[in-house]
């Protein structure tokens, strides 16, 4: 973990995406209401091209969010990203995607900003 100096002088933690997807994982353990059903699709991380070619056969697809959610007959797709991250090209065609298909999708930076979403999805119970 880094530490980074805002305008103001004061220090504050700065997380990795990993880490922000680790503490968003951990809330939705927790917390999710029980009729909430979530996955994390195993897109990310480096493979060598054979396992590539293998996952793509079998139906992986470049760009899908972090996190995927039902609820009540509704899709929710949620791409976590560290502060400062940015979308890729892949990530930005699966949200207009997912979208076009009746979807709703959010980009939550940090993990404040993902647990915000998540309950105003009515995906948690209580409040953070």
């Amino acid at each position: 973990m880094t530490k980074d100096i805002n305008q103001s002088g004061d220090r504050r933690k700065r997380y990795t995406e990993l880490q922000v997807h680790f503490a968003v994982a951990q809330h939705l353990r927790l917390r999710a209401k029980p009729d909430v059903l979530w996955l994390h699709p195993p897109n990310g991380e480096r493979r060598d091209a054979r396992t590539g070619a293998k996952l793509k056969h079998m139906g992986a697809l470049a760009g899908a969010s972090d996190l995927l959610l039902w609820h009540e007959g509704n899709s929710f797709a949620l791409e976590l990203k560290a502060p400062g991250g940015r979308l890729s090209e892949a990530q930005l065609e699966f949200i207009a995607r997912f979208n076009d298909a009746g979807g709703h999708t959010a980009v939550a930076e940090g993990i404040d900003r993902a647990l915000a979403v998540l309950e105003a999805w009515n995906l948690l119970r209580g409040h953070n």
